[in-house]
């Protein structure tokens, strides 16, 4: 089974961004560093997903990071937007078999001193050719970044929707069979848009 986990929106400024959304009424978190590869984040928490704003918070790492280099350069093109998909899994052996790619591990610090680690599968398919990749937690379910405590004041609740664009050939067999609330558009591969649903009202759209 394949989920929406978090997507990736790229940002200059961590703050700055924190309190843009907070004028939407999306509350964010401290998220901490990706050791190596000179980029932050926040969270915005939707419960089994959330938001992940990343910056580059040392450009002399970023820069001998691949990951690091793809934010600037994404910043550089797009300015703050919506750039990579992560979509979480069950099996991430299996995912490797199937996409070719082996799972990694990484890991951030919290600022409250908890270290998250996980693995994943394809970042660099996300990274070159804008596809989704692939994550599997390797921490209790309450220390997910979806669940951290917040309030929205918009009432979010989760993502209701990713809007992508790919070939739908390639992406239907990158993915396999899915259930995943994805809406196909045209224009380069990758998100475009993110839908967040909220308890009563119309969703959020962030483009």
């Amino acid at each position: 089974m394949l989920a929406i986990d978090h997507v990736i929106v790229v940002v200059p400024d961590l703050e700055e961004a924190a309190r843009r959304y907070e004028q939407q009424g999306l509350a964010s978190v401290a998220g901490g560093r990706h050791l190596g590869h000179g980029t932050g984040n926040r969270i915005v928490p939707l419960g089994r997903s959330y938001i992940e704003l990343m910056a580059v918070v040392d450009r002399e790492e970023a820069a001998a990071s691949p990951l690091g280099a793809w934010v600037e350069r994404r910043l550089a093109e797009a300015g703050a937007s919506p750039a990579a998909l992560c979509l979480r899994t069950g099996d991430i052996e299996a995912t490797a078999r199937r996409t070719g790619y082996e799972p990694f591990p990484m890991r951030r610090t919290r600022p409250d001193g908890v270290e998250l680690t996980w693995h994943l599968v394809a970042l660099d398919a996300a990274l070159t050719g804008g596809l989704p990749f692939f994550i599997r937690w390797d921490v209790d379910e309450l220390d997910h970044p979806g669940r951290a405590p917040v309030e929205h004041r918009c009432g979010a609740v989760g993502i209701e929707w990713v809007e992508l664009g790919s070939d739908e050939d390639r992406l239907a067999s990158w993915l396999g069979p899915h259930e995943l609330p994805l809406r196909h558009v045209d224009g380069a591969a990758g998100p475009h848009g993110i839908a967040v649903a909220r308890a009563d009202g119309e969703p959020i759209i962030i483009s």
